[in-house]
Parts: structure tokens; C-alpha cells; sequence
């Protein structure tokens, strides 16, 4: 099933949208740009995620880039001239409402990375809830090239994906990490060769799409809080949480099917 573009022509096709087996498809679409975000692209973004956060037949989100690049970060054009866009209003207007848009995604979203993520590109990539990669990406802490701290969460995700001591010396170098390399320090979740990563990343979206949604939706939310919670405040969030998925028809589904061995059939209710 296929959305169609907003036709508002500010928009054209930046983001290219499309509903597959339960799966909302969002791709960066300006690949001659890299695929660096200007202001209608960062706006249709948010645009898509709402989309995709409201639809009952949407289960899983992916999210990849069109073209040799995943994302090369923001649009250095929009820096400069008459009509530059301020670096706080970029921020507070484009990437953190996406970055807080992926994180409040009562659904999982995948990120496929299909090659060079940079910058508010990488960052954003890093937030998703399962990130894999293609061989051939990297990811890359651009902002010190240009006198910049990183930003769109990064200074939040990265540390505590792959450790303070690294996390500061990828920010102030500005080192590519090539995919493999990522997956062993635990930056991303995995890394697949060229030929696979279409076919091996898209199968992770639709399996996830086919689990107990809400189920997923609880344990994205429990590890939300954990970044803030003591030990004491997460162990009253898990019974909450395990509380309210034990009310789901998943879960009864799940019980069910174990007990007549077969394979369960969830709903996402």
C-alpha cells in the first residue's frame, strides 16, 4: 500500500514514503545532495514519522537513504547567505523533533543504513532502535571539522552505546568508523555485505512488524527510562509495564499458541 507524497511542491520528493506488509518505508531522498537535510526536507520528515506513528497498520518503521549516501547531516547552504536558517532554530525546529519523534515511537524503528552517515546523520540514525548497516557505511562525528559539538542526541546515544573514553575521541577527531568496525565496539546492532543488506535489513522490519507491538512499544518506553531511573524506579517501571502487557491480546495469543504449539498469530493489540 502506497501513501502519497504531501503535494505541496515546497516538499517535491525529499521523502519518499510507502506502506508494505505492515512496514512504513520513510527513505532520504536527495541523493545528489547526499541526502543532507535542508528545512522541507527535515519538516516532511516529521510529517512522516506522525504519519506513521497513527496509522493502526503500521507496525515497524525503516528508515534509509536513496543513492550512494544515508545522510551527510544538514545542508550546509542553509548556513550561509541572506536567508540562513539559525543554527538554534535548526535544532530546535528540525532535529530534535525527529530524534524525539523516533525515541516516542510507540512502534520499532529500523534504521538501514546504506552509506555514509554523518553528522545529525549519524545521530539520528544512532537513536533508532535497531540500526544495521551496509559494508560499505560508515558513520562519522563531523561536527569538529567545522567548529561544531555534536547534537540531534548524539552527545546522549553515543556514550552510552559504545562508552565514554571512545564516544569522546570519535566527537573530537571526526574518525570514520567503517560499519564493520561499528558493529564490534556495539555502535549499530549489525553489519551486512552489499549483496544481503537490502534483503537482511527489511526482513529485521517485517519480522518486527509481525510481533506484539505493544509489547514492543513497553519495552521501548522502559529503556527510555532508564537512562534517567535509579535501580529501585526501574524495577516499579518493569511492573508496570509487564502489568499492562500482560492485558494485551498478544500476550494471551502468545500463552496460547505455546501451550498448542503453534506458531502465534499477534495482532498488535
Amino acid at each position: 500500500m502506497c501513501r502519497p507524497l504531501i503535494h505541496n511542491p515546497i516538499y517535491m520528493s525529499s521523502i519518499l514514503f510507502e506502506i508494505k506488509q505492515q512496514v512504513a518505508y520513510i527513505t532520504l531522498n536527495r541523493p545528489e545532495k547526499f541526502n543532507s537535510f535542508n528545512r522541507e526536507m527535515a519538516l516532511l520528515m516529521q510529517a512522516r514519522l506522525d504519519e506513521a506513528a497513527s496509522l493502526h497498520d503500521v507496525r515497524s518503521v525503516y528508515i534509509t537513504g536513496s543513492g550512494k549516501a544515508f545522510c551527510a547531516g544538514q545542508d550546509i547552504s542553509e548556513l550561509t547567505g541572506e536567508n540562513k536558517i539559525e543554527i538554534r532554530q535548526i535544532l530546535s525546529e528540525h532535529y530534535n523533533p525527529i530524534v524525539k519523534r523516533i525515541r516516542n515511537m510507540p512502534k520499532p524503528v529500523i534504521c538501514a543504513v546504506n552509506g555514509v552517515a554523518a553528522g545529525a546523520g549519524a545521530n539520528i540514525a544512532l537513536c533508532c532502535d535497531v540500526v544495521v548497516a551496509a559494508e560499505s557505511a560508515a558513520f562519522i562525528q563531523a561536527f569538529s571539522k567545522i567548529g561544531l559539538i555534536p547534537d540531534s542526541g548524539g552527545t546522549f546515544t553515543l556514550p552510552r552505546l559504545i562508552g565514554w573514553q571512545k564516544a569522546s575521541a570519535l566527537m573530537m577527531t571526526g574518525d570514520k568508523v567503517p560499519a564493520a568496525e561499528a558493529e564490534k565496539m556495539g555502535m549499530i546492532y549489525k553489519a551486512f555485505s552489499i549483496e544481503t543488506f537490502e534483503e537482511e535489513s527489511r526482513k529485521i522490519a517485517t519480522t518486527l512488524a509481525s510481533m506484539p507491538t505493544k509489547g514492543l512499544a513497553y519495552t521501548k518506553h522502559a529503556l527510555n527510562q532508564s537512562f534517567t531511573n535509579d535501580w529501585e524506579e526501574q524495577l516499579l517501571m518493569e511492573d508496570e509495564y509487564q502489568q499492562k502487557a500482560a492485558l494485551t491480546f498478544d500476550y494471551t495469543e502468545g500463552i496460547n499458541a505455546f501451550l498448542e504449539k503453534r506458531t502465534p498469530v499477534f495482532k498488535g493489540e
